[in-house]
């Protein structure tokens, strides 16, 4: 199978060229990277010029226009009989490509998804954010997991899509806000199956300090509402849990404030979670000081969700604002 490898860039040289040289480490062979700069100040065109004897690589520049429909002008562009999408963020393990080659021929997919771990040379900060994004006691867990709740929907961060798929199904219809979610449903929808790839592990960066993981995750929550006016049956109980966790810290601490007994019943609360992802994270990632940054990475992860989402569902669906 000949993959086409779609990354979207945005003011990121420096990313672009840790991804590219993972890809010039892969076992398999047969594919074609595209990496499409989308309007950047700070391009990358000198860095990926360099990757040029070294991979079937090539360069284009647009207009801004997100991240969405930059995968778009890939698609439209692309020669492989499957196109694989990649945040400029990621590293990929040298077997990712033969590991995908052999589970499709194995178990044809016609769309998939693959989880993300933490590379060793990530930061403290980073695995802790990671640690977060794919842990049982978040949200994270979710996306990489074979018992998730639900149909699985690929995210764009590590993605694959078959060119049928995407000559039924078209590319993006929307460009960020849930853009990935919303374009596996779509798929979905049409009949095409879709399924994780457990071992397609990438090492996904992320964001490297906590206000970065704030704003990314408070616009991960808006972005759940955003795909609700696409899809209002994909709403489901579990996307309330951040809002209903980010209410509930807020009324604990007004509690403490006023001197109430009842402060006692969600002290006790947060403290049995801060605990178990203490205990949790402090096993996985044999670090005393990721397990302490682990508890601020989930709280940031679950309130800037929760506010997001609490944000848009009342402006979109409570005052049915556009």
């Amino acid at each position: 199978m000949f993959f086409s490898i779609i990354i979207p860039l945005y003011n990121r040289p420096q990313e672009i060229k840790e991804l590219l040289e993972t890809l010039t480490l892969q076992t398999y062979r047969n594919f074609e990277v595209l990496v499409i700069e989308d309007g950047s100040v700070n391009d990358a065109e000198a860095i990926v010029n360099t990757f040029a004897d070294k991979l079937n690589l090539r360069y284009f520049k647009k207009q801004n226009e997100g991240q969405g429909f930059t995968r778009n002008f890939g698609f439209e562009r692309a020669k492989g009989d499957y196109f694989v999408i990649f945040d400029s963020d990621c590293l990929i393990p040298p077997n990712y490509l033969q590991i995908v080659n052999d589970s499709l021929a194995k178990s044809y997919l016609d769309a998939y998804g693959g989880p993300d771990g933490a590379h060793e040379s990530f930061t403290p900060t980073q695995k802790a954010i990671s640690y977060s994004m794919t842990s049982p006691f978040t949200t994270g867990g979710i996306r990489g997991n074979k018992k998730g709740i639900g149909q699985f929907h690929p995210r764009s961060f590590n993605m694959g899509v078959s060119r049928q798929a995407w000559e039924k199904a078209g590319g993006f219809i929307i460009t960020r806000l849930g853009e990935d979610i919303e374009y596996s449903i779509r798929i979905h929808s049409l009949g095409f199956k879709i399924g994780l790839i457990p071992d397609a592990i990438v090492y996904h960066k992320r964001r490297t300090n906590f206000y970065q993981f704030y704003k990314q995750l408070h616009f991960f929550g808006r972005a759940r509402i955003n795909i609700s006016k696409f899809f209002p049956q994909e709403l489901k109980l579990v996307h309330f849990f951040p809002a209903a966790f980010t209410i509930g810290v807020i009324l604990t601490i007004i509690l403490n404030l006023l001197g109430s007994p009842l402060a006692a019943i969600g002290n006790f609360i947060l403290l049995i979670f801060t605990l178990l992802i203490f205990f949790h994270a402090w096993w996985k990632n044999k670090s005393l000081k990721i397990a302490f940054l682990s508890i601020v990475a989930a709280f940031t992860q679950l309130i800037a969700y929760g506010l997001g989402f609490i944000q848009d569902f009342w402006k979109r669906k409570v005052l049915s604002r556009s």
